[in-house]
């Protein structure tokens, strides 16, 4: 009875907003927000309102709107898995087309890239021990393309 009440008193303060927007010449709005005025009193007219009170308080529907929410969680897990992993298949399959291309260029790089086999290997000796310690540093640059 109340949940009827406060619907209908949404639903007034809709179309009195309504009026007054339409008395400022925005009729498309005013109309729109008609629309959107009258979905509470639709929704007590045909009961659903009625239903949601009854459901609110069965432990079959909130187990039920658990259900929904663990199918949410899992949604999203997989949707991070899936950017993590490169997107869509389509996604992929624009990519590995991409990188096959002999003249690819990186996205921010300002040269296109090349092989490692078409730049001549001269790497000065490195005797001495800062040398060494920036191998690591160089191995982890190798290592990501860089």
């Amino acid at each position: 009875m109340i949940a009827e009440t406060v619907c209908s008193a949404v639903s007034a303060a809709g179309l009195g907003i309504a009026v007054v927007t339409a008395y400022r010449k925005r009729f498309l709005a005013a109309v729109r927000i008609a629309a959107y005025s009258l979905i509470p009193v639709g929704l007590v007219m045909t009961g659903v309102v009625e239903w949601l009170a009854g459901t609110a308080f069965s432990p079959t529907a909130w187990a039920g709107f658990g259900v929904l929410g663990l199918s949410w969680v899992l949604f999203v897990v997989t949707r991070s898995v899936e950017r993590r992993r490169g997107g869509t298949r389509k996604e992929r399959k624009a990519a590995r087309a991409e990188a096959t291309r002999p003249d690819a260029v990186a996205p921010a790089a300002s040269a296109p890239s090349l092989g490692q086999g078409s730049r001549p290997a001269t790497r000065p000796a490195s005797t001495s021990r800062d040398d060494d310690d920036f191998s690591d540093i160089e191995a982890i640059l190798k290592k990501h393309g860089i």
